[in-house]
């Protein structure tokens, strides 16, 4: 009985291990794609990613659950009830701290409800687990606005750009803060 225990416990190993190797092999091809393609197709592979990132990378019951919650708490935010997003993506992260969306969704939060150093101290998670997320790079590029980092924010734009040449906000947000950056030393 206990070997057959340890067997399935093992296949499971195995099994999630197998489906988190495939979505990691999947997000490397699409950022190679990414860093190619224009407009449209860019916002595709974009949709991809994110759909990829937004599901939990075990693929048993707990995993499911997982990428459940996540979706009630992004539905929180777009309903503005932040406060209980807040705590649905704390407990999602106390279950899986490896997860970098959840990180991610919770720095989002934290940015709206003004916390822009706890925000950081999330998006630095998300960044310790996968550095190619624009995602959390734009907004850390929002928060260093927040806290006049303004170098700092200039820096994670350009990151984002280094791996998504043709979005938007990075072309849209450094000449903003550059022209910021020219106002204040006057």
């Amino acid at each position: 009985m206990k070997k057959l225990l340890q067997f399935i416990i093992l296949s499971l190993l195995v099994f999630s291990n197998v489906g988190a190797e495939k979505k990691d092999n999947e997000l490397n091809k699409l950022f190679k794609l990414l860093k190619n393609s224009e407009n449209t197709k860019a916002i595709e592979i974009e949709n991809k990613i994110w759909k990829i990132w937004s599901t939990h990378p075990s693929e048993d019951r707990r995993g499911y659950r997982l990428t459940e919650l996540l979706a009630q708490g992004s539905l929180l935010i777009n309903q503005r009830k932040l406060n209980k997003a807040y705590g649905l993506f704390s407990q999602i992260i106390l279950e899986d701290p490896k997860w970098a969306e959840a990180w991610n969704k919770r720095a989002t939060v934290l940015y709206m409800m003004g916390n822009y150093e706890q925000s950081q101290n999330d998006i630095n998670e998300v960044l310790k687990i996968e550095k190619r997320h624009f995602g959390a790079l734009s907004g850390q590029g929002l928060v260093q606005i927040e806290l006049k980092n303004y170098d700092k924010a200039i820096e994670s734009y350009k990151e984002v750009q280094k791996l998504y040449p043709s979005m938007e906000a990075p072309k849209v947000m450094i000449p903003r803060i550059k022209k910021l950056i020219k106002e204040q030393s006057i």
